[in-house]
Order: C-alpha cells, then sequence, then structure tokens
C-alpha cells in the first residue's frame, strides 16, 4: 500500500492559510490598542428647521468640561457611552450616538431639539419651548421664532404653546407672517402680525388650523383688496364668521 503523502500537505496547508487568514483580519480590525489614538472627533448636527442652536464648539465645550473630550486619548480609554450620556444631559440634545471609527477617529451624530417658540412671560420667565413640550433656557443664540408674551405658565406652554408653535413653524405662510402671540388671562390668544397694522383674536387655541386657515383666506381675497390697515382688531373667535373692527 503506497501511502498518499500530498493530501496530508494539502490540509495542512489550508489550516496554515486560514489560520494567517483569520490573524490578518483580527490585526486589521483590532488594532494594537496601547498605540492607537484618538486623532479626530467628527460631530455631525443634523439639521432642523430652526438652526443655530447647537454648534460643534459649544459639543466641544461639553465634553471638556466634563473631562471626557476624547482627541488625543488611547481609543482604548474612550467610553462612548458616557459621551452619549453626557451630551443627551445637554437641553438642546435631543439623541445622542457616539461611536469609534478606523484611523483613530470618534463620530458623534446629534439631533437638536425643534424649539418652536420664544416665551417672554408677564412673570419674568423667559425660555424656549420645543415641540415635544420640553422647556429649554434662554441662550445667547437668536432665531426666527414667533415670541409668545403675557400671563404664560409653564404647564400652559407645555400643553398649548408647543402644539401652537408646532402647527406655526411648519406652516410657510404662517411662519413669516406671525411676529409674536399675547396670552390672556384666561388661556385665550392674540396674535400681531408682521404685516398690517391690527390685532387678532384667537380666542382660547383650540382648532388653530382651521382658524388660521380661515383668516389666511381672508387675507388674501379680503384685505389685499380693502387694505392691509382698514381695519383695528380681527376675532376669530368663533367658527361661522369673522369679525372686524374698522380703523377711526
Amino acid at each position: 500500500m503506497t501511502f498518499n503523502w500530498k493530501k496530508p500537505v494539502i490540509i495542512l496547508t489550508d489550516i496554515a492559510l486560514a489560520v494567517y487568514l483569520l490573524l490578518a483580519v483580527t490585526a486589521f480590525n483590532q488594532p494594537d490598542d496601547q498605540k492607537a489614538v484618538c486623532t479626530q472627533v467628527d460631530i455631525i448636527i443634523e439639521d432642523g428647521v430652526v438652526d443655530g442652536f447647537l454648534g460643534d464648539l459649544e459639543i466641544k465645550e461639553q465634553l471638556r468640561n466634563a473631562k471626557i473630550f476624547p482627541q488625543g486619548q488611547p481609543m482604548k480609554q474612550v467610553d462612548v457611552r458616557k459621551i452619549e450620556e453626557t451630551l443627551k444631559q445637554n437641553p438642546f440634545v435631543e439623541t445622542a450616538e457616539c461611536y469609534k471609527t478606523q484611523g483613530g477617529h470618534i463620530r458623534i451624530n446629534l439631533t437638536q431639539r425643534l424649539p418652536v417658540a420664544r416665551v417672554k412671560a408677564e412673570n419674568g420667565d423667559d425660555y424656549y419651548i420645543d415641540s415635544q413640550g420640553v422647556i429649554m433656557p434662554n441662550t445667547r443664540y437668536t432665531s426666527d421664532l414667533v415670541v409668545v408674551t403675557g400671563i404664560v405658565n409653564r404647564k400652559y406652554a407645555q400643553k398649548v404653546l408647543s402644539r401652537v408653535g408646532s402647527f406655526i413653524i411648519h406652516n410657510p405662510f404662517w411662519h413669516s407672517q406671525i411676529e409674536q402671540l399675547n396670552v390672556l388671562a384666561d388661556g385665550s390668544m392674540e396674535m400681531i402680525p408682521r404685516i398690517g397694522n391690527h390685532v387678532v383674536y384667537l380666542g382660547y387655541p383650540s382648532n388653530i388650523q382651521q382658524k388660521l386657515d380661515r383668516l389666511e383666506k381672508f387675507y388674501r381675497y379680503g384685505l389685499s383688496e380693502a387694505g392691509w390697515n382698514k381695519y383695528s382688531y380681527i376675532s376669530m373667535e368663533f367658527s361661522n364668521q369673522i369679525i372686524c373692527k374698522k380703523r377711526k
């Protein structure tokens, strides 16, 4: 019986090749942690309807203040979960995702909360409210948001203004037209437009879309003919009529 030496050699060669490929892939995917250092931090902030509330410099400053800014640190010491939890404490951050990439990079993906109104209440409160009813502190940033004045408590802002502001900011016509909302003692609301020297009384802001849809038609087919300054007061309180008070 003749021993076939070729078959064992082929098997051993295949095993050696498999071991080599495994080690090569492992070395590629897991660089030497003792030497790998974070060389760059990439911060991606998802664009919102309103820009300017979050910026790269602010995020980096927050991480530096928390002593967890990763650039220059060994990659094995970078705690991505801690970075995420720290950034989520920022009142303007809605979601935060952090992970390591090839080449010593740390990538941070953020979405920012959407402020829909600036509240400057009679009681001295000054803050932003977002579309989810989250209150965000006043900042050094400015943005083209409707300003809400008058008798506004925080519960009203969270339950009512977040809904009204969200409708306004997503409606191009009213976003450009409404300059100010004023809340009265009974919770009803007045609107100050950018164009036209008049006040619009909206009543309690229920069915706000229907009221503003009717007002938009009145603007387009009524005031555009009669003149924007003909009336001093326009009431949209009732669903079946528009009451106007002529200017003296």
